[in-house]
């Protein structure tokens, strides 16, 4: 009953007040002292004279405020949309007048009580812009007829012709933009459907944001407009609120053009924390894996490539050729066992997360050792958007840790989503794939990406459009062996299958030409021996870790295996480096924690991989261990071999 009358009088003093001109903000003075009225209006004066003045002309309304003792100790506002009311926490009164919350920290993210207070204010008159109603002329006529009919009728509500001109509509919470850039996208695959979900959980400056996005407006609308940090932070979000209100406000800290970010790749010997600079980058491509026959990778592997030029080099064409420069976007499962497990990929168990790894550890990772092609296609977007996304993927790579589902959200789902809230392309918006090979498919049918490139293959390979699976070389080296000597071996698997031992008597039979074929296939069967061996203490681990019968050489090798996995973790989720420090993109403050704490963290991960490459070694059995000394005494005889050979033919002696 109460909340029916709260309603019904509401619905009175919006008939009888109409539209204000601007908003205004009084103070309920009743049971305040004068000192208590002063500081109240202080604070009611910096919140006024703090917001945009397109807020104060869109909100038209004439809102109370009062000192309530009825809100919990731990609530600092609450907003009454219907009443036009605001609440602050009568507790907190004292100390406002007293002026010990200038200077009283609360452990919050603001600091001080009476930024906080003031904070809390802005964000309830931010509700109550979120639900304003939009006024027109056309309207306010309706309207004003609507309620002259009420009060001379004496009626209670609204006639049903009047009830559809007073509705309300939200004026940001609900705005696709908005949300794409606040962590609810739009679902890939349920067209106007938004996830309920919010990954961007890492680096925010107060969790409450998450909770919903009518809270995410009213919190990051208190840090536009207080924080000078914001724009630097947030930019994406600063340039949302700045485009919305057609201002911004004057206190701004200068922004650095780089972001920092954190390089996983597998040298561990190397810094990993880089600076990413927006204007190097010359042009964005969609980078495919193609698929094989295991059953994570059935489908390809979407990701995207940021073409870096070196420092230096104007932006153009010649950028493509700077690939130790190039970066790779790639969303994938963080898998912090050793164990992977098909059942948590199909149900969420693995945390998806947003990996910038180098190109070239990316092409030799599907090419050499996976067998797996690469297509590299240009996508068209313009300058803007192309900057907006490197910016968006940036903040991803500080606040995402979402979940990695096989089917709904994959790598191919992950990166449409990044290219739709980072780009703000429209042609992006109904576009839907959940299959890496189809979302290139419906991209290019859209005339977003130029897969023309790829037309003519050598072409492709020599302009970096494609990086072709070592498979194919593999096989046009065995043909040159065949052709040269009678190899009884029809495919080169079946080569590269033999005992180090069998292939051995050929080495010496060979010319300049096939000698080089053989070092590479050399190369291949080791790597191939040593992913095998691998693979087979791995199971040995899993098998006695299982049967809780391990033996204990074989459980500090995998012990050493899973510190490893686990301690990696931060090159996918930089925000750990930080914990609760700062919010949004490291600012020049943290560069500093950022650079120790990073280099600390790979120095711990190259002792771990350097222990772990002892302890593996001394497990394997004794016929592994005589396969990989034969494999590396083949190397070496090829290597001389070669070398005298390059001198006969009147060559330099190669290195």
């Amino acid at each position: 009953m109460k909340s029916v009358c709260a309603w019904l009088l509401g619905s009175l003093l919006w008939l009888l007040s109409g539209p204000s001109q601007a908003l205004q903000l009084h103070l309920d003075t009743e049971g305040l002292s004068p000192a208590e009225r002063r500081v109240s209006q202080q604070l009611i004066d910096q919140a006024l004279a703090s917001l945009p003045p397109s807020f104060h002309q869109r909100l038209q309304q004439s809102v109370r405020l009062r000192w309530s003792d009825e809100l919990p100790a731990n609530v600092y506002g609450s907003a009454n949309q219907l009443l036009a009311r605001l609440e602050l926490n009568a507790q907190l009164l004292p100390k406002l007048v007293d002026g010990s919350a200038a200077s009283e920290q609360t452990g919050r993210a603001h600091g001080t009580l009476q930024r906080e207070l003031l904070a809390s204010l802005l964000h309830e008159l931010t509700h109550l812009y979120d639900r304003a109603r939009l006024w027109n002329t056309e309207t306010q006529h309706l309207q004003q007829n609507c309620r002259r009919r009420v009060v001379s009728a004496g009626l209670i509500g609204l006639p049903a012709e009047c009830r559809g001109q007073t509705a309300r509509r939200f004026t940001l919470s609900d705005d696709p933009r908005l949300l794409d850039l606040a962590g609810w996208p739009q679902y890939v695959g349920r067209r106007g459907q938004r996830e309920q979900h919010n990954g961007q959980v890492a680096r925010s400056p107060d969790g409450y944001e998450l909770s919903n996005p009518r809270e995410f407006v009213a919190v990051n609308l208190e840090y536009f407009l207080l924080d000078p940090s914001y724009a630097c932070r947030r930019p994406e979000l600063y340039a949302y609120w700045q485009a919305h209100f057609g201002w911004a406000p004057g206190a701004k800290t200068p922004c650095s053009p780089q972001f920092a970010y954190l390089n996983a790749g597998s040298d561990f010997g190397r810094q990993p924390l880089g600076q990413l600079d927006p204007e190097r980058v010359y042009a964005v491509d969609y980078l495919l894996a193609e698929a094989n026959s295991e059953w994570v990778s059935r489908f390809g592997h979407s990701m995207l490539r940021l073409v870096i030029c070196a420092p230096g080099r104007p932006r153009g064409p010649a950028c493509r050729l700077d690939l130790d420069q190039h970066l790779v976007l790639s969303y994938r499962a963080f898998v912090g066992d050793v164990q992977l497990s098909s059942w948590a990929g199909l149900t969420g168990g693995y945390p998806s997360r947003l990996f910038v790894l180098p190109l070239s550890q990316v092409i030799d990772e599907y090419t050499k050792i996976e067998l797996r092609s690469l297509a590299s296609v240009p996508l068209k977007l313009s300058r803007s958007e192309q900057d907006a996304l490197v910016r968006h993927a940036a903040e991803l790579h500080w606040s995402y840790d979402g979940s990695y589902f096989f089917i709904s959200n994959n790598c191919a789902v992950e990166t449409l989503k990044l290219l739709r809230s980072g780009s703000d392309a429209a042609p992006l918006n109904d576009l839907d794939s959940i299959l890496p090979n189809g979302l290139l498919e419906v991209l290019d049918a859209r005339g977003l990406a130029d897969t023309s490139v790829l037309a003519d293959p050598r072409e492709a390979l020599r302009l970096g459009y494609r990086f072709d699976s070592y498979r194919e070389r593999y096989q046009a080296m065995f043909e040159v062996l065949k052709s040269q000597m009678p190899i009884p071996q029809q495919a080169v698997e079946d080569w590269l299958d033999l005992p180090a031992k069998q292939r051995q008597p050929w080495l010496a039979q060979a010319d300049l030409r096939t000698s080089a074929a053989l070092l590479l296939l050399e190369q291949a069967a080791q790597r191939r021996q040593l992913l095998r061996a691998q693979e087979q203490i791995k199971q040995r681990y899993l098998n006695a870790r299982d049967n809780s019968g391990a033996d204990p050489d074989l459980a500090k090798a995998g012990s050493t295996l899973e510190q490893l996995l686990a301690s990696s973790g931060f090159l996918s989720r930089p925000a750990e480096l930080l914990g609760s420090q700062g919010y949004g993109l490291p600012q020049a403050a943290e560069w500093q924690q950022l650079q120790a704490s990073s280099a600390e963290r790979q120095q711990q991960l190259r002792r771990l991989s350097d222990n772990l490459e002892q302890e593996v070694r001394a497990l394997l059995e004794p016929t592994q261990v005589a396969e990989l000394e034969q494999a590396e005494a083949n190397l070496s005889q090829l290597s001389q071999h070669l070398r005298a050979l390059h001198k006969a033919n009147g060559g330099l002696v190669l290195p």
